[in-house]
């Protein structure tokens, strides 16, 4: 039975927290608190942290930063009512997987959980080098051959995605799911928007493309031989 570690002080809303996933067969442990969290997120049988970033005793971001550090990589959902685009930058810096602002559906937090559980066992290093790029998600920054990149947030998680998984077609489906955490398939272009936006700012002008439109299908990141 996958295992979850909530980390919320608010006692209702972890009751609903835990209700909701326990009705949907996953294992709950809950914790008040930074220090109690720690001790059982060091656990090997915890497969996935949702953490509140406002606690009694101290900052949830701490707590993923402190299991990052060890090299601990158990997938974390950032529960917080900050939720400026800054407050969520500094969520995923710190370690987040994913960042879900209060107030929120349940629906939505167990179709999150469910997208983060599903996301390949990969390498989660900070640090990225495909040819030219140059990618340091822990600073936020990227670079094409000493050129900086102006990626944002989310342009920089689509172009990790895509550098891990070099001559892979990706489709629209799996950024969707991976990169947004959608369960299901919006009625618009917003994959594409964002993508063409992050082709032109990685690929100037006279440089060999590295990444290409499969038609039909998705995106491949080519690595220069």
């Amino acid at each position: 039975m996958t295992h979850i570690l909530l980390i919320e002080d608010d006692a209702g809303t972890a009751a609903e927290i835990a209700l909701e996933l326990t009705a949907g067969g996953y294992r709950v442990t809950h914790r008040g608190l930074v220090a109690d969290g720690y001790v059982v997120a060091r656990d090997v049988s915890v497969d996935l942290l949702i953490v509140d970033r406002q606690l009694p005793d101290g900052e949830g971001l701490d707590l993923i930063a402190g299991l990052r550090a060890e090299g601990r990589r158990t997938p974390a959902l950032v529960l917080s009512a900050l939720g400026t685009l800054d407050d969520r930058v500094r969520g995923l810096r710190a370690g987040g997987d994913d960042y879900l602002p209060k107030p929120f559906a349940l629906v939505e937090l167990v179709a999150r959980v469910q997208a983060l559980l599903r996301r390949p066992d990969e390498s989660r290093d900070t640090r990225l080098i495909a040819g030219p790029l140059d990618l340091d998600l822990l600073a936020g920054t990227a670079t094409r051959a000493q050129r900086a990149l102006d990626l944002l947030p989310r342009e920089l998680k689509l172009l990790d995605y895509l550098v891990r998984r070099p001559g892979q077609v990706v489709t629209r489906s799996m950024l969707l799911q991976d990169v947004w955490g959608y369960t299901f398939e919006p009625n618009s272009n917003v994959v594409d928007v964002h993508m063409g936006r992050l082709r032109r700012k990685v690929d100037g002008e006279g440089e060999a493309p590295l990444i290409r439109n499969v038609r039909g299908q998705g995106y491949v990141f080519d690595v220069p031989a």
